[in-house]
């Protein structure tokens, strides 16, 4: 048995294309129910892709005092409310924060992009006005820290404080690195997760330049469909997703929700390619093998994987023969879905997003479906998929998976929170 200190999760916030609600979340997953929307954030009428998992409406409410929030990034917003939620999740009211030893309290929200809508305003400003004319917030309200430094600095919370930035699997990341925080003795707790605000038209023209983006503009609710033999490409999301992981006799000890529990995680990097993982699977096989003995995990226990499954021709594949290889014939004993599906890709916030669908998914028995799989490929009849309608499934040990530009793999495995 392991001497490390075990880890929690406790409370659970998020931003999505389907609100601000946990609950609402997981709810509108599990009823198929597309995020996918025509872009309102800027006009986009000449661009080949004009839809996305868009964050609408978003009110940051009484979370931020007023003129702040009008001077932070999206992403900043983001990590806030959704931090500040995920502690309410978790019980931690005014009172209850007051009493934590805020020194063994910290904070690993990362972002893939950073202040993407301040950094473009900045040059906007730069070229029409001059250059002292941008805003004396343009670093501190681009740089990926600082939702993490601006959440901190509302609580007291002096533990270890900082942001990665590994693309795509940026969250995972996080949590890994957060969790380890905890089972070294270093906190007894750590805020974790991503946050990524990408729907601006520096962020979708890039991405439309490395023709990434499906083009399904007559159908975008149809757009996102991983595995299917007719996806052309991926759809960009944004959003935040965040987790309190505690150490287990500090959760107890204050009465806590113990919503699941962490169980390892493993990171590794494909050295290959600038945006292609490998399509022999192998940088996912070095991962997930390394994420199982991190939870001292035997592979036959794992049921659930909730897949990076983006909607692009070669990520899809490379990943399920990961897979395959890691779990040979026991993968048809693995219910398998994709998040993505429906809320479009988050890139820095996927993994804290679809962290969230996993740990719900362990609490209700129930995993929502992939959604616009019509012509799957060969390659996820060796698995068991969650096939456009919810199933209901008690989950054992759940992966949840991520891939990242660069080669960035990064592999997190939750359960149900067992006393003995």
């Amino acid at each position: 048995m392991s001497d490390k200190r075990r880890v929690v999760v406790t409370g659970m916030g998020v931003v999505s294309c389907f609100g601000m609600d946990v609950d609402k979340f997981y709810e509108s997953l599990l009823a198929g129910k597309s995020g996918i929307k025509p872009i309102t954030s800027f006009p986009c009428e000449e661009y080949p892709t004009r839809f996305a998992g868009e964050v609408q409406g978003f009110e940051v409410g009484d979370l931020m005092e007023k003129k702040q929030a009008r001077r932070a990034d999206p992403f900043i917003r983001y990590s806030i409310v959704a931090g500040k939620n995920a502690l309410k999740d978790a019980n931690l009211t005014p009172e209850a924060i007051e009493k934590l030893d805020k020194s063994r309290c910290g904070i690993l929200i990362g972002s893939g992009m950073g202040g993407m809508t301040v950094f473009q305003e900045g040059i906007k400003t730069l070229l029409e006005k001059g250059y002292n004319r941008i805003t004396p917030f343009f670093v501190p309200f681009i740089i990926p820290n600082m939702g993490s430094a601006m959440l901190a600095m509302d609580y007291g919370f002096t533990g270890p404080n900082y942001s990665i930035s590994t693309a795509c699997s940026t969250a995972n990341y996080c949590i890994i690195s957060a969790a380890q925080h905890i089972q070294r003795g270093d906190t007894d707790m750590m805020i974790c997760g991503g946050a990524e605000a990408s729907i601006n038209s520096i962020g979708v023209s890039g991405f439309v330049a490395m023709k990434a983006l499906s083009k399904r503009n007559d159908a975008c609710t149809e757009a996102s469909r991983p595995w299917d033999k007719t996806r052309d490409g991926f759809v960009i999301g944004e959003g935040a997703g965040v987790l309190i992981l505690e150490e287990l006799e500090h959760a107890k000890k204050r009465g806590a929700p113990i919503l699941g529990e962490y169980l390892g995680g493993a990171v590794s990097c494909d050295a290959y390619h600038l945006t292609r993982p490998l399509e022999d699977g192998s940088g996912v096989v070095t991962c997930v093998e390394a994420a199982l003995k991190d939870a001292q995990v035997d592979k036959r226990d794992v049921n659930y994987i909730n897949a990076h499954a983006t909607s692009t021709p070669a990520g899809d594949l490379c990943e399920l023969n990961g897979y395959r290889k890691v779990f040979g014939d026991h993968t048809k004993n693995i219910k398998i879905n994709a998040t993505k599906s429906m809320t479009g890709h988050c890139l820095g916030a996927a993994a804290g997003i679809e962290a969230i669908a996993v740990i719900k998914a362990i609490n209700t028995s129930k995993l929502h479906p992939t959604i616009n799989l019509k012509e799957p490929e060969e390659l996820l009849s060796h698995f068991d998929p969650v096939l456009n309608e919810a199933e209901d499934h008690r989950v054992n040990v759940a992966l949840s998976f991520s891939l990242g530009f660069g080669g960035h793999n990064a592999g997190v495995l939750f359960s149900r929170y067992d006393e003995t």
